[in-house]
């Protein structure tokens, strides 16, 4: 189901706008600066966690504003809001019909999935970055993926902070925030893994494209059962307290990828291979997730087009069209989307405004 409706109120370089895109190509031109991305991003603030550029939120309002922002849209019949107040502009606010709600709850409304330039170094960086978007992956699958990983952070990092701190920490303490991390670090574990091997399998059924075919695996930490993981952790608490970190858990895991054709780790990979390694990743995802689940990701793809061939282009429009769904694209020339359909909509950005 697209998103029928956008506004936006003192997000970034935007006052206050107003978008009514249709199902589809929503397509975002402009000049560098223009303010594309910003739209990108209040868009994916419609799904928990922090947004494609990872800001602190403070940083979203808009200067001279009131000091807070707000994004809401509409999905069906269904009214999505997010943003902040300017007396706590780091606490996020969301709501679903008008009702309070925890941002995890957005994630059974809609399912969003971006690419973006920064994303290149994706394969060459750590191990961080790759969690992160695997577990973007993971929530379209499992919606109740973040609140897993949510109260598995927060159970670690309390116990770290003990371990830290205390000279002899209650050890009932830290056996009940280990079996927090147990509970749901396995939850988390055993999501990552379903969604890696659905993912793989759906990549190497697929036919031949012009689009690099993804090998995916699961390296690193192991999923085993919530006892002998909370064991694993008791059994580590002095190891632990030394380094000041947890070094058993499904945060030490990270997502591999190789180039399948060319049977080559991804971080060897050139820049353009990878960046068509993630492009057939995310599209292969939204497939599995549209099966699965019965609804198509909305797709944010950011500058994508730029660094397309024509011939790959015209491929990637094509795909994207077979297979239906919202897909919000950026680019600086209305000439890279001469390709898709009239019917699209079209936004022409300037200086935050809609023109």
């Amino acid at each position: 189901m697209p998103l029928n409706r956008l506004a936006l109120t003192d997000f970034r370089s935007y006052a206050d706008v107003l978008l009514a895109p249709g199902p589809g190509f929503v397509v975002l031109t402009g000049e560098n600066g223009a303010g594309k991305t910003n739209i990108l991003e209040a868009v994916s603030l419609l799904a928990p966690g922090r947004g494609l550029r990872r800001a602190v939120l403070s940083e979203m309002a808009r200067d001279g504003g009131a000091g807070g922002f707000a994004v809401a849209a509409r999905l069906g019949d269904v009214d999505l809001g997010t943003g902040t107040v300017s007396e706590a502009p780091e606490r996020r606010l969301v709501r679903v019909n008008g009702a309070q709600a925890a941002a995890s709850a957005l994630a059974e409304w809609l399912s969003i999935l971006w690419l973006t330039p920064a994303m290149d170094r994706l394969f060459t960086e750590g191990a961080g970055g790759r969690r992160r978007f695997l577990d973007r992956l993971v929530l379209a699958l499992h919606p109740g993926h973040a609140v897993h990983t949510t109260r598995y952070d927060a159970a670690m990092r309390a116990r770290n902070k003990l371990l830290a701190e205390a000279t002899r920490p209650d050890a009932d303490w830290l056996a009940a925030l280990e079996a927090q991390m147990a509970e749901h670090g396995i939850a988390v574990a055993e999501a990552r893994s379903d969604t890696v091997a659905a993912l793989a399998a759906s990549i190497a059924d697929a036919p031949e494209s012009v689009f690099a075919r993804a090998g995916l695996a699961l390296e690193g930490w192991q999923p085993q059962d919530r006892e002998a993981f909370a064991r694993e952790l008791a059994e580590g608490r002095a190891r632990d307290a030394a380094v000041t970190r947890t070094l058993a858990g499904p945060h030490r895991s990270d997502l591999q990828v190789m180039h399948l054709g060319k049977a080559q780790a991804a971080e060897r990979c050139s820049t353009g291979e990878q960046k068509a390694l993630l492009l057939g990743i995310v599209l292969a995802h939204a497939d599995l997730v549209a099966g699965r689940m019965m609804r198509r990701p909305i797709l944010l793809l950011d500058e994508v087009a730029a660094h397309l061939d024509p011939s790959r282009r015209a491929a990637l429009f094509e795909r994207l069209a077979l297979a239906g769904g919202q897909v919000w694209m950026t680019g600086t020339e209305d000439a890279l989307f001469d390709a898709i359909p009239e019917s699209s909509s079209r936004f022409k950005i300037m200086a935050g405004r809609i023109i």
